[in-house]
């Protein structure tokens, strides 16, 4: 399992899940934007996770989902469901028949709202990952799921053959550092905030799990290339002067403000479903400003 683990490439995006007029998922249009990511910069794309909406999608759009943009980009990238919920039983079915959609890894999230231990943690991810064949990334993001995967039930649960990598989203990097440093070699920590990106490199992360990438792949992917090849000075600068950008996108709850990005740029994603609204007139006019200020690296229809 572990040779698969490098394939997974430094840049995966975290893709918006579009929606038509009507709120129902725009199948066509997932699997042009999953064409436009690879040509972007996107290594691989993280489908059906915080940013496309899973707690909204059920079962039967999300596994249709993942077989139409598996099927969109073929063999030339890598494809990771979010195969989980807070519920042990439904994730473990729900990752069984992702599998049958022919993705090439599951990303599995801290169970939200149920609240449980690191003990609850543990077995959690280990029934999910026994599940499966596939390579499972975890995911840590206690500002939705209050719970926080601690480093020590991190790197306990590195130690389990097809769990490939970590999520880390707690923007705690003392916390990423001792799991770094714990884990099994070969054990793939991506940043799941895009701001810490350059900070988590330097600390022997892997790469980003990003929602800034849908509008400045290119560059995030340049960034991160001169911090491997030693130009430090150039990925830091790089990585600052992104930092406006992916600020204003989350300036409301993500993906309010990339999936209003995506419109007014003129690649149609439809709103997101409710809970989730529209940003209002003052963050989008800070959307707006802050777009202004960059070039696009998606290629959209229509635009030069």
């Amino acid at each position: 399992m572990g040779e698969m683990t490098p394939k997974f490439g430094r840049l995966l995006t975290a893709m918006v899940t579009p929606f038509d007029a009507e709120g129902k998922i725009d199948y066509a249009q997932a699997r042009k934007l999953a064409k436009a990511l690879l040509e972007s910069g996107s290594d691989g794309l993280v489908v059906a996770g915080t940013t496309g909406e899973c707690p909204t999608l059920d079962d039967k759009e999300q596994l249709r989902l993942f077989a139409e943009v598996k099927s969109a980009v073929g063999d030339r990238c890598l494809i990771i469901g979010g195969t989980s919920t807070n519920d042990t039983a439904h994730s473990i079915r729900l990752t069984k028949e992702s599998e049958k959609t022919g993705i090439d890894g599951c990303l599995v999230v801290v169970p939200y709202y149920n609240r449980p231990t690191q003990e609850g943690l543990f077995q959690h991810f280990s029934a999910v990952a026994r599940a499966t064949t596939l390579p499972c990334i975890l995911y840590n993001v206690p500002s939705r799921t209050v719970t926080n995967l601690n480093a020590e039930t991190a790197i306990k649960l590195s130690k389990i053959d097809n769990v490939a990598g970590l999520k880390e989203a707690s923007g705690n990097l003392d916390q990423a550092a001792k799991i770094l440093e714990g884990a099994r070699d070969g054990f793939l920590v991506y940043s799941g905030n895009d701001s810490d990106t350059l900070p988590m490199l330097g600390l022997g992360g892997y790469g980003v799990v990003s929602v800034a990438s849908h509008l400045v792949g290119l560059q995030i992917k340049q960034m991160m290339a001169d911090f491997v090849a030693g130009k430090i000075k150039e990925a830091a600068s790089l990585h600052r002067k992104l930092l406006p950008l992916v600020n204003a996108l989350f300036v409301v709850a993500n993906p309010i403000p990339i999936k209003y990005a995506l419109n007014y740029l003129g690649f149609p994603v439809g709103k997101p479903r409710l809970p989730l609204t529209e940003p209002d007139e003052k963050s989008r006019a800070e959307i707006e400003a802050a777009l202004k200020n960059y070039k696009i690296d998606l290629p959209i229809p229509g635009r030069a």
